[in-house]
């Protein structure tokens, strides 16, 4: 549909993607690292969460086994990830998207896609909406996002990509196909290595020659679910709605050593830097829970996941820490090598609709006013503030 001269263009959807959100976070507080090839990711055998423009420039790429990144790109500073801290940030920003409508779908901590039809009353144009929202997370969160606008989520989230970084690529109806159709077929929101390479076999290489080609061939190679979705998409068309996320029902941290350990004390101590990793992102979400879950994997690779039910819900390292303790202690195990260990807390509920009955030996004033003093001084002065004395060996003051 051509847009009439003077119509508004139709954009519905917004799709809004942090800039290379773990390292430009890490960055906040190491800005001597700007412009460097930075890479944010754990010990050799963990991957990358995130790269720098600059390291991507070598090849590296998130979900790539830190050593590969490390050949490729010598020169890279590798960071430590501080998921509290991206939590925080990722929080902040979806409070900026909840401003201009509560039809807000979050994808992961970094992008999420926003149904702006009925923004407009109050927030004028789509454009004016990805301006606002781009100057706000600046001016708040000190990092930079690009800006998608399409009629539907997929072809939202590739203009989006297209704009990459720091950018705003806005699509009416009419400029959705020529915005399309030179595009490799990989480009195609949904479209892996696997497929991609099937349709090379076919010799579709643009989503132009994906667009024309007939139906039925694509079915007989791709399967019809797939077949359909991918050629309505080289056209355009996609259906989903944007869907308002619920409340998340569980917390976690999990964590893989750098190599395999079979110490009980380091073990626990680890179990300790999850658990209080756990119950800060339970305390800031507002949420407590019962249900603690542990996961132990292997030297070779082997899990085993065990979980216990409280009496009553809690958002307490303490309580956390306790219960994760006496999971590890009820495996039984005689110095079995450990190469992952992860806490969850399941079934959370939002604290304020929450009863927690105390004990009656309980003192008035216990571990969960000293925790949310805790997190008081650490949003004051970072995250490594406050921490337990036991953890203080792990980089701390």
């Amino acid at each position: 549909m051509a847009l009439q001269p003077g119509e508004l263009r139709v954009v519905n959807v917004l799709h809004v993607d942090m800039d290379a959100f773990y390292v430009a976070v890490s960055l906040l507080e190491q800005p001597g690292l700007r412009g460097q090839p930075v890479v944010v990711g754990g010990g050799w055998r963990s991957v990358v969460l995130s790269a720098s423009y600059e390291a991507r420039a070598y090849g590296v790429r998130s979900g790539m086994p830190m050593a590969t990144a490390r050949r490729l790109c010598p020169p890279a500073v590798v960071v430590r990830p501080d998921f509290d801290r991206y939590a925080r940030a990722s929080e902040g920003v979806m409070a900026i998207f909840a401003e201009v409508t509560p039809r807000v779908e979050p994808v992961s901590m970094e992008e999420a896609f926003l149904d702006v039809t009925t923004a407009g009353r109050q927030w004028g144009s789509p454009e004016r909406i990805g301006r606002w929202i781009r100057n706000t997370v600046v001016d708040e969160q000190g990092i930079t996002c690009s800006v998608g606008g399409a009629p539907s989520k997929a072809v939202a989230k590739m203009a989006s990509r297209a704009a990459k970084p720091d950018g705003m690529r806005l699509l009416g109806q009419d400029e959705v196909v020529p915005f399309l159709h030179p595009l490799p077929v990989g480009a195609l929101w949904g479209v892996g290595g696997s497929t991609e390479a099937e349709l090379h076999r076919l010799g579709l290489h643009t989503v132009a020659q994906l667009a024309h080609v007939p139906r039925a061939t694509l079915v007989r190679a791709l399967g019809e679910q797939s077949a359909v979705r991918l050629h309505d998409l080289a056209w355009g068309a996609d259906t989903d709605p944007v869907v308002p996320a619920r409340r998340e029902r569980s917390v976690g941290s999990s964590e893989t050593f750098s190599h395999d350990v079979d110490d009980p004390d380091v073990i626990r101590r680890q179990l300790l830097h999850l658990a209080e990793r756990t119950a800060s992102r339970m305390r800031h979400a507002g949420v407590l829970g019962r249900t603690v879950v542990l996961t132990v994997r292997f030297s070779d690779f082997t899990t085993l996941t065990r979980s216990r039910t409280q009496a009553v819900a809690t958002d307490v390292t303490r309580d956390v820490h306790a219960t994760a303790c006496a999971l590890y202690a009820g495996l039984g195990l005689q110095r079995a090598r450990i190469r992952m260990l992860g806490v969850r807390v399941e079934g959370v509920t939002e604290a304020d609709r929450t009863l927690v009955q105390g004990r009656l030996d309980e003192p008035e004033r216990g571990w969960r006013e000293v925790e949310r003093a805790a997190d008081r001084a650490t949003a004051r002065f970072g995250h490594r503030a406050v921490r337990p004395a036991s953890l203080l060996g792990r980089g701390g003051p």
